[in-house]
Order: structure tokens, then sequence, then C-alpha cells
């Protein structure tokens, strides 16, 4: 079943402890994209990469360097005492399809529908791979849950 196609979850099935198990789903063979005989209007797209046959990519994710729009504003005058400790989040052994690891220095990629990632040269050069979120997505599911 090669190809993008509209999956229908049906089911969500949990252990004992309430962590997902298994998903029953159905696809639509008439979606396949590129190729969509069905109609149908899709809302949104979700890439699946099988854990078993994904690599593994370290991801920066930068934030505001600091936590006020002006870091000087403290009374002492330091700035340090403003800055974000979470200005940037190291993720190792991320899953991403395997052509993305493969990918020369300076590739651009959206991935973990968390934003556009660039492929950072000076880091491939050393052997490493290590994606750098440039912009960030809006995350609408998040709004909608407010």
């Amino acid at each position: 079943m090669k190809g993008a196609y509209v999956i229908l979850c049906e089911e969500v099935i949990k252990d004992s402890e309430g962590n997902i198990s298994e998903l029953r789903c159905t696809y639509d063979p008439q979606t396949k994209s590129g190729e969509d005989t069905s109609g149908k209007k899709v809302k949104g797209v979700i890439h699946w990469v099988s854990a078993r046959h994904a690599a593994k990519v370290t991801v920066h994710l930068y934030d505001n360097l600091f936590t006020k729009e002006n870091p000087y504003a403290e009374e002492d005058g330091d700035f340090t005492t403003n800055i974000n400790p979470e200005s940037l989040i190291v993720l190792t052994d991320v899953p991403v399809e395997p052509a993305i690891a493969d990918a020369p220095a300076g590739s651009r990629f959206q991935i973990m529908r968390k934003g556009y990632f660039y492929l950072d040269p000076v880091a491939a050069n050393e052997g490493k791979i290590i994606y750098t979120r440039i912009v960030g997505l809006r995350d609408s599911w998040a709004k909608l849950n407010k």
C-alpha cells in the first residue's frame, strides 16, 4: 500500500495503564495521492513513519532567548536572569523517513508537524545529522483544545 490515502481510525485499543496499544483503521483506496477519484476534501495529512524502518536524527528547537521583551528591565541590570532556559531544546533519536537522513546538507523539510527544518551543513560535514527548526507551524490542534 504505497502512497498517501485517507485513513479513518475506527477504534483505539488501550492497555490496562491507558496507553494506546492498537489502532483499528480502514483506508479508502480511491483516495491515493495523485490518483484521487473519491472527491473527498482532506482537511489534513499526517505522514506515518514506520519506527522499525525509520532513520534517527537530532533536532534543535529554538525559541526566544529571553523571557522578557526587554531583558535589561531588571533593577539590578542583570539580563541573564531573563534568559529562557527552554530557548534551545535538543531532541535525539527522532524517527524520520530514511530519505530525510540521507538528504544533502542544506536541505529543508517539514517534519514533526512542528515546522520547517534545515539540515545543518557544518554538522553534516562532521558526519552528524542535525535538523534545526527555521519556521514553526501554527498549532491548530492546541488552539482547538484551549
